[in-house]
């Protein structure tokens, strides 16, 4: 009898879980700038509660993975929406655009993977880090339905350091609303007679866990980031800029690192993500040539090696195709622009179809070289959003009245093909776990479609949540309730660019000491390669400078506590058990205090209050002291508790 893979219960399963973690990743996002892959959490839940069922198969167990993979890949498209708000084009965020801009763009994200993944996946020979290790993850499980048997009740293990992480984040994000114990620590001082930095500390275990995931070397790139921005740009930068009279010295170090610090650190991530994308570009040329000798290959009739038919291709495309261009003209003819709506259309959609097809290529091959997760997707989103804006400047020259209309226009058809980048960048991934365990790569790509649309419902829905409650930063933010707006740096970042190529109104000067910056770093890193030492990404540290010192402070943490963790974990009896334990509970910190911050936002709404759940004033003394102790308590019992289950060769009743 074959065995069960594409059912209904699998999709529903597969469904919720996506809405779990898409909510999760799009506040983890805007926080900072961050998502995590969902592919390995969602396997193990998966195991867990399929296990019950009799006659439940790990094809079934990875049709699930698959769906909810859509919850840490179209999340992504975070990195550009937001921007409509950022440039004030939106106040929130239509649920039907933003729906149809996710689906359409998503869709095409698989379809455009399809052409690639026996030249990509079947006869390569790329590493795929994350499908290879969502692979050994369902074969783990497989022993809880019996399919071999399981003395180490190791899925079992699995989800229980998911829900303790969960918990655990969960629980200190509560009481940090409460104010019984502070989220963090803030403060600015003064360096001599002018200059000045500061500091902003935040206790959160979802971005320790973070670090846990990312690693040292990124970790560490985060940190030369923020010695970058806080020790030597700041002070310089306030030295030569003196802070007006009555202006105090924290507001007057925070204005010249938002207005100055971040555009630096803006030009060294731009350098950075053309430099890693021009480093893959031999590959992913090489790769692509493949592919186009592989397409000729005939539809098989082995299940393990069909894909979706060609008139299904076609069919989808062209509707995808539809979607865009309805977008595009509805966008258009709402605005200044309604007499450019049918150029403007003209051009959007080749665009969203043929550099779609493009992106879909690199973003394949970089996944599979380095991994969903490492892959440099903001590079993608920078580059998508340079040449868009160009292309419409050179077709509709902008006029005081019109360039307004044109970056939102350009943000809003980047979006699509952004949308396109995320699912591309994680489909082949997901083909590749499926090979490893005999799949489907047919009915995966339906479970992915599946996916795209149930996070395509998701993600409108929890923005317009989170606008309302906290906004984002560089956003007007008329009636939003928290006074801490989220930093959405990608989204910022994507709409100042946009905002300069088509109305010049960026600080260049920063920007290209940025970019010298970033030419010097990748110098470093290569240099350091070579020496076969610590590498320091230089994508990282220029998100180091960028982002604030709140949302890195606690990812550097947790990439040195990785760092001892997986030196510890090699004196254990099973140390890829130990490093899975971790990276398992490191992904139940982030959803914890993720998901408690998207219930946060909706208590902020439904209350009209910033702060819902306050048990204490502000003022309340001892909060600093119980933050700080509540942080360092946990993350030692955490990690105490890993390293006690490790220490001891698992068993049956794990």
């Amino acid at each position: 009898m074959k065995p069960k893979e594409l059912t209904i219960r699998g999709l529903v399963l597969g469904v919720l879980i996506t809405i779990l973690f898409t909510a999760a990743n799009v506040y983890l996002g805007l926080k900072v700038g961050l998502s995590f892959a969902s592919s390995i959490p969602a396997a193990v839940i998966s195991m867990a509660v399929l296990s019950v069922v009799k006659d439940s198969t790990i094809l079934e167990n990875n049709i699930v993975q698959t769906v909810a993979s859509a919850a840490g890949t179209l999340s992504a498209i975070i990195f550009v929406l937001p921007g409509l708000v950022i440039v004030g084009w939106w106040t929130g965020f239509p649920f039907w655009e933003s729906f149809f801009i996710c689906l359409s763009g998503g869709v095409l994200g698989v379809l455009f993977t399809i052409p690639l993944r026996r030249a990509l996946v079947t006869t390569s020979d790329l590493p795929y880090p994350e499908g290879v290790a969502a692979a050994e993850v369902l074969k783990v499980g497989s022993g809880t339905r019996g399919e071999v048997k399981d003395d180490t009740g190791e899925a079992r293990e699995g989800l229980v350091a998911v829900i303790l992480g969960s918990i655990t984040s969960a629980v200190l994000a509560i009481l940090t609303s409460t104010r019984i114990v502070a989220g963090g620590l803030t403060g600015a001082f003064s360096l001599g007679t002018n200059a000045s930095s500061g500091y902003d500390f935040a206790w959160s275990l979802a971005l320790l866990g973070v670090g846990q995931i990312v690693g040292l070397s990124v970790g560490m790139a985060m940190l030369v980031g923020q010695i970058i921005s806080w020790v030597i740009a700041v002070p310089i930068l306030t030295s030569m800029q003196p802070a007006a009279a009555g202006v105090s010295v924290a507001a007057h170090t925070a204005t010249i690192w938002r207005t100055q610090v971040r555009f630096l650190g803006a030009g060294t991530i731009g350098i950075a993500a053309i430099y890693s994308l021009a480093r893959l570009a031999r590959p992913v040329v090489a790769g692509l040539v493949a592919t186009l000798a592989a397409a000729r290959a005939a539809d098989t009739a082995d299940d393990r090696d069909r894909d979706l038919t060609r008139p299904w291709i076609f069919a989808l495309a062209a509707a995808c195709a539809v979607i865009a261009g309805w977008l595009a003209f509805s966008f258009a003819r709402s605005t200044v622009l309604a007499h450019n709506a049918v150029l403007l259309t003209v051009i959007a959609v080749p665009f969203v179809l043929i550099v779609g097809f493009i992106i879909a290529g690199i973003c394949g091959y970089m996944a599979g070289l380095i991994g969903a997760s490492n892959s440099p997707i903001s590079g993608v989103g920078i580059l998508s959003i340079v040449v868009c804006a160009s292309i419409l400047v050179v077709a509709v020259r902008p006029t005081a009245d019109t360039r307004g209309a044109l970056v939102a226009f350009a943000l809003f058809i980047t979006a699509i093909v952004f949308a396109c980048a995320t699912i591309s960048n994680d489909n082949l991934q997901d083909l590749k776990t499926g090979q490893l365990v005999g799949a489907s790569p047919m009915r995966q790509q339906i479970a992915l479609i599946v996916g795209v649309g149930a996070g395509a419902a998701v993600v409108p829905w929890v923005l317009n949540l989170l606008a309302k409650a906290y906004g984002f930063a560089g956003a007007a933010n008329v009636g939003v309730l928290s006074h801490n707006p989220l930093p959405a740096p990608q989204a910022t970042l994507i709409s100042a660019l946009a905002t300069g190529v088509i109305g010049g109104k960026l600080d260049w000067n920063m920007i290209g000491i940025g970019a010298l910056v970033g030419v010097g770093l990748i110098i470093l890193d290569e240099v350091l390669g070579v020496m076969r030492k610590l590498r320091i990404p230089p994508l990282a540290v220029g998100i180091g400078i960028y982002l604030p010192m709140s949302a890195t402070f606690a990812v550097i943490v947790g990439a040195i506590i990785s760092y001892w963790y997986d030196r510890r974990s090699r004196t254990t009896p099973d140390p890829e058990r130990t490093q899975r334990l971790g990276t398992l509970v490191a992904s139940g910190l982030i959803v914890g205090e993720s998901v408690w911050g998207v219930v946060n936002a909706g208590l902020i709404v439904a209350l009209s209050t910033d702060a819902p759940i306050a048990l204490v004033p502000e003022s309340f003394k001892p909060a600093p002291v119980l933050g700080v102790l509540a942080f360092i308590g946990i993350t030692v019992w955490l990690y105490r508790w890993m390293l006690k289950r490790a220490a001891t060769a698992p068993t049956s009743n794990a």
